[in-house]
């Protein structure tokens, strides 16, 4: 499976040229602009396990990291402040890592 099967190619793209500036990432819009935001429950399931890299059933900040080249390799990696500031957003049980159900919350608010 990949995040094209799911997502258009061309909202991905349109979604990571919107951030490409360094601390310019807003998980919100980048949601909303990939279009994630529009699919359902399962569809933003599939995506979470494509971006859990090390299948553990969360994505980690090291995985954060990395989050816009899972969309489109050669895409910037996040700053640590940006990769901070998404896994607080979405880190309910305060573990420092999201979970599915906390990344499906985090992209259907």
């Amino acid at each position: 499976m990949s995040l094209t099967s799911i997502l258009s190619a061309e909202a991905i793209d349109n979604a990571v040229k919107d951030c490409q500036a360094p601390d310019s990432f807003c998980y919100k819009k980048f949601f909303k602009l990939c279009g994630l935001s529009a699919k359902t429950p399962q569809e933003i399931k599939n995506v979470f396990q494509i971006l859990d890299e090390d299948n553990s059933g969360y994505i980690e900040e090291s995985e954060l990291k990395f989050f816009l080249q899972r969309f489109v390799p050669g895409a910037r990696t996040l700053s640590d402040a940006e990769a901070k500031s998404f896994i607080s957003a979405a880190d309910d049980d305060n573990d420092g890592r999201i979970g599915a159900e906390e990344f499906q919350a985090m992209v259907l608010s």
